[in-house]
């Protein structure tokens, strides 16, 4: 039961993001350093990380926490790519509209299904990649505008600029995840301890 907690949970913070951060806008700007959102979020993830870290430090099993610097210089590595990430998410939302946005959002599995076969060499099966292929295409073709008779100025619904970004986006996010997977199945350390230390 627990985990259809955190499932859902998870799922609305997702999908309610790319509207609270439009929601946010003025006049198609933003009245605030967009900046500040992504760090704030991290300062909050690392001390609810911490907390979590400090409980499990108190149990009779004292948790795995590697300090060798071989291990903990790997960890910057995905959080500036997160945090690169964070920021072009915001940038994005300046030039597509939340639906766009977020079935844009949808590119990151297509994406991560390609860096995982390439780095992770994470077999997928015939039926997976057909999926993939028909999530990259209904993302491009949902995108098209329809012209009918009028004349079209451009292809697509949006600026080619949060196209760009969007991709860029998805790359990102995608690159990210699966070298995060990379450092946490690479030892057995406390979920917490390397979460302390992706977030600081």
């Amino acid at each position: 039961m627990q985990w259809y907690f955190v499932a859902t949970l998870l799922t609305i913070l997702t999908s309610s993001q790319g509207i609270l951060t439009t929601l946010s806008q003025s006049n198609g700007g933003y009245k605030y350093d967009y900046a500040t959102v992504p760090f704030l979020a991290e300062v909050f993830k690392l001390v609810v990380s911490s907390i979590l870290l400090w409980r499990e430090w108190r149990m009779p099993s004292s948790p795995k926490m590697t300090t060798e610097w071989r291990s903990v210089r790997l960890f910057p590595i995905p959080s500036i790519i997160y945090l690169v990430h964070n920021n072009v998410q915001f940038a994005t939302l300046t030039y597509v509209d939340t639906s766009t946005y977020q079935i844009m959002g949808n590119l990151k599995i297509v994406t991560t299904g390609i860096l995982f076969r390439l780095f992770l060499r994470r077999r997928l099966s015939t039926l997976q990649w057909m999926a993939i292929v028909l999530l990259a295409v209904g993302t491009t073709t949902s995108q098209v505008k329809g012209c009918g008779e009028a004349l079209c100025d451009s292809l697509f619904a949006a600026p080619i600029q949060g196209y760009l970004l969007g991709v860029l986006s998805a790359c990102l996010s995608a690159l990210a995840g699966v070298y995060t997977e990379f450092l946490m199945k690479k030892n057995n350390d406390s979920l917490y301890w390397q979460n302390v230390q992706l977030y600081t």
